[in-house]
Formats: structure tokens, C-alpha cells, sequence
């Protein structure tokens, strides 16, 4: 018996291997490939309730190239009847995610109260370095292993309950170098006071899941937090140089946070755009060969032209609308705004599709 249930196991485990990858369509920048990545998670060697290789296979079947366990290093976070360093959760998801094709980068999350919070350091190469009483301590020795920093939810309300505030300590941090980059988006929350520090101090924009039990049943269409990391290639090394020049984007909900030149060219990239004129008439036809949804708002323009209101282009969907040249107007300017696509806090993309003088 115990034969034909090892047996079983070793089936099941075989078919989990090489189970079907989900699939999340984000189009690549020119030059750069899309990476869907999550870099804030944990396991059951903190306070998650989940062994490290769910957290590779939870990302294989959403369709993440790349992932990081993010445990607290703390020892009030550590389970007395688990001994363990704080890189065995690495050791034990790295060898499943070499084989799922998922890139596995080491790192930690630094917990403290406010200031200055909770802190992530990932590519990391020895993670214990990380577990020290002093937290500038901590971050000095995570840097002296080259680790990028973040800064974990700064809005999160059991920290910041009233105001979401830039302290003394995050200047020193950032002045030190101690932190690159930031929360914008964690889990279901989106912070648009971080959003604007990106902005004025360069912080690269991150938006993870911070998952801690298992993830939740998606339905089509509904995605975790991340961040799409623009990459010279799919590789550890190109998510690296990729974050240290600050190309990324945040998908939150429905919604793509991040520099305009990024946003800008994934919409132009998602998008198949065709343009038919009958006389005073344009029909403009879109294809959408993304997974992203656009939720476009007419917005101030030439008052010979009129068009409509508003148009949601769902995903994978091909939508159109006419465009009627009034007062003998030769062409002009379709202005809107990508309302779904935050290039400033709560403030959407403008766009225009010109339409040439006949």
C-alpha cells in the first residue's frame, strides 16, 4: 500500500511540474520584455501559512515570471517549533522554481514600527546578515550585499492611521542610500502619497501582493498586485539593472501606475488602431491584443469635432467609434484621457489620435 501511494505521489507531483503556465498578456516595450513579478510575499517561516514551493506554483499558474519570498526576519515572526535560517525558504522553493521556469530572487522584509516601517531587501546573497537590532544596522549590511531596498505599504493604515507621512528617518534612509524604491500599490491599497515620492525622489514604483496565506480563487480577468518590470532580458541580472533604472509599472486592479513613457508606449504597444473616412465621417476600429483594459474619456478639443463621451476597450476586445467633422473641418485632434493609466497621483494618461486634413 504504501508502494502505490508514493507512487501516486510521485504522479501527481510529475503532472504539477508540467501543468499548463497561466498566462497574463502585457505587451514588451520596444527593447525591453514585460516581466510580471512579485517581490513581497511569505511562508510559513514567518507568519504565512504556506510552504515556499505554493508561492512558485501559485506564480506559475498566474502567469509571474519572477517572484521573491519576502519572510520577516524578526524573531517574534519565527514559529519555535521551525528551525530554519532566514534563506531556507529560498533554498527550498529554488529548486521548484528552476524547474517552472520562475525566477526566484533571495530576500527579507526588516518589520519595525513606524518610523520607519516595514523595509524589503531583495537579491539578497545571505539573508540572516538582514536580522539586526538596529534597523539603519540592518539595511547598511543588506546594502553592503548590493540588496535593493524598498519601502513596504507606507500608507498602511495599522501604521499610519491618519495621515500618510514622510518621516526624518526616511530622509536619512533615502539620503544614505538605504532605500531605491517604493510601495505604490500593496495588496488591495493603493497610496498615492507614495506615488508622488517616486516621482520627486526617483523611487522605483512597485506594486506587490504582500500575500501571506494562500491566494485567493481568481476569477478571469482578476489578477494579484505587481509589478511589470521592463527587462533588457528574463533574467535575475535584467530584473536588477531594470529596477536600478527605475522601469517598472505598478498593475493594481484595473489600474497601470507608472512614468508616462512607460505607460505611453504599453498602450500604444496594446493597441491596433485603423482609421476609415467617408466624408465628413471617421470610424476609428480597435483591436486590443492585451490583457489590460482601457477606460478612455473624451477630453478638451476641438469643438468641430464630436465624438463620444466615454469607451471601455476590455481586454482581447475590438471596439469602435465615429468621429463627425463639423463646420467644414478638414481633421484635427481625438483627445482623452486613459483614465485607468495613473501617470500622477489619481490622474489618468492624456492621448491623442490625430485625424490628417483630407
Amino acid at each position: 500500500m504504501k508502494k502505490i501511494y508514493s507512487l501516486l505521489l510521485a504522479t501527481f507531483i510529475a503532472l504539477s511540474l508540467f501543468a499548463q503556465r497561466g498566462k497574463i498578456v502585457i505587451p514588451d516595450l520596444n527593447g525591453f520584455v514585460t516581466l510580471k513579478c512579485d517581490f513581497h510575499m511569505h511562508t510559513i517561516f514567518s507568519d504565512g501559512t504556506v510552504w515556499p514551493t505554493v508561492r512558485v506554483d501559485e506564480a506559475f499558474n498566474e502567469g509571474l515570471d519572477v517572484i521573491s519570498i519576502t519572510d520577516h526576519v524578526e524573531p517574534r515572526f519565527r514559529r519555535p517549533h521551525i528551525v530554519a535560517t532566514h534563506n531556507t525558504a529560498y533554498e527550498h522553493a529554488k529548486p521548484r522554481a528552476d524547474a517552472r521556469g520562475i525566477i526566484l530572487i533571495k530576500g527579507g522584509e526588516l518589520t519595525r514600527d513606524m518610523p520607519p516601517g516595514h523595509f524589503n531587501a531583495i537579491f539578497m546573497t545571505d539573508v540572516d546578515e538582514l536580522d539586526q537590532s538596529d534597523y539603519t544596522t540592518a539595511l547598511r549590511a543588506a546594502r553592503a550585499q548590493n540588496a535593493f531596498i524598498f519601502w513596504n505599504h507606507p500608507g498602511w493604515r495599522s501604521q499610519q492611521p491618519d495621515t500618510t507621512l514622510w518621516w526624518d528617518s526616511h530622509t536619512k534612509l533615502f539620503e544614505q542610500d538605504l532605500m531605491q524604491g517604493i510601495e505604490i500599490a500593496n495588496g488591495a491599497d493603493y497610496y498615492p502619497e507614495a506615488h508622488l515620492w517616486a516621482l520627486e525622489k526617483n523611487l522605483t514604483m512597485l506594486g506587490v501582493s504582500d500575500v501571506h496565506t494562500t491566494m485567493p480563487c481568481l476569477a478571469p480577468g482578476e489578477h494579484r498586485t505587481m509589478t511589470f518590470v521592463f527587462a533588457r532580458e528574463a533574467t535575475a541580472e535584467g530584473v536588477r539593472e531594470a529596477l536600478d533604472a527605475r522601469r517598472t509599472a505598478v498593475f493594481h486592479n484595473n489600474r497601470v501606475i507608472g512614468e508616462e513613457k512607460y505607460l505611453k508606449e504599453l498602450f500604444e504597444n496594446a493597441l491596433e488602431w485603423s482609421m476609415e473616412r467617408t466624408g465628413n465621417t471617421v470610424q476609428f476600429k480597435i483591436k486590443n491584443k492585451s490583457d489590460l483594459m482601457f477606460q478612455l474619456r473624451k477630453t478638451n478639443h476641438d469643438p468641430n469635432l464630436d465624438y463620444l463621451e466615454e469607451l471601455v476597450i476590455a481586454p482581447q476586445g475590438e471596439h469602435s467609434f465615429t468621429v463627425r467633422l463639423q463646420n467644414r473641418a478638414r481633421g484635427g485632434d481625438v483627445n482623452f484621457i486613459v483614465e485607468n493609466f495613473l501617470t500622477q497621483p489619481n490622474q489618468g494618461m492624456r492621448y491623442t489620435v490625430k485625424i490628417p486634413a483630407n
